[in-house]
């Protein structure tokens, strides 16, 4: 299996807003109620969603020539969103994802990368290198959902430690 990152291009808005309500509600779902998932699974403006990811860096993970998963980076070093298939959980699509926000991240000389990581995603991102700075509460339509503002300094010294996938 051969995991390749490419860059987002406006014909990818209908695959990433598929990889995100798959991942949540097929992924997240273990540690969501299914009040929360149903609150959380849904894009109520297809249009903006693909304005957001269409103005700033964003990829996408193709396995095999197949969309596995996308992530992408604000100006302000947030790592937006990260989603990834169901099918293709635990094979390295999120850690190449991963890499190339970083890499990025580095080319802008930013610092730190930061993410609001759900309950799910939180071991990933913490063996990773980043730290919890706070647990949150989120409200969506009514519903609270918990998830952790996370942290990670990037190295300021050579970027040759840093691979650029």
């Amino acid at each position: 299996m051969t995991v390749t990152i490419r860059p987002y291009t406006p014909k990818d808005a209908g695959t990433t807003i598929a990889i995100f309500l798959r991942a949540i509600k097929e992924v997240a779902s273990r540690d969501y109620t299914p009040e929360q998932i149903e609150v959380w699974a849904q894009v109520e403006n297809p249009d903006a969603w693909a304005a957001a990811r269409s103005n700033r860096p964003t990829w996408i993970a193709e396995v095999d020539g197949r969309p596995a998963g996308f992530a992408d980076l604000r100006a302000d070093g947030c790592l937006d969103m990260m989603f990834v298939l169901p099918e293709f959980q635990g094979a390295g699509v999120a850690s190449r994802l991963l890499e190339r926000v970083e890499a990025e991240a580095h080319t802008k000389g930013l610092e730190h990368i930061h993410t609001e990581a759900s309950k799910t995603a939180r071991p990933f991102f913490e063996r990773r290198g980043f730290r919890v700075v706070k647990a949150q509460r989120v409200e969506k339509r009514d519903q609270m959902l918990e998830n952790f503002r996370m942290e990670k300094a990037l190295g300021s010294g050579d970027s040759s430690s840093i691979k650029v996938p």
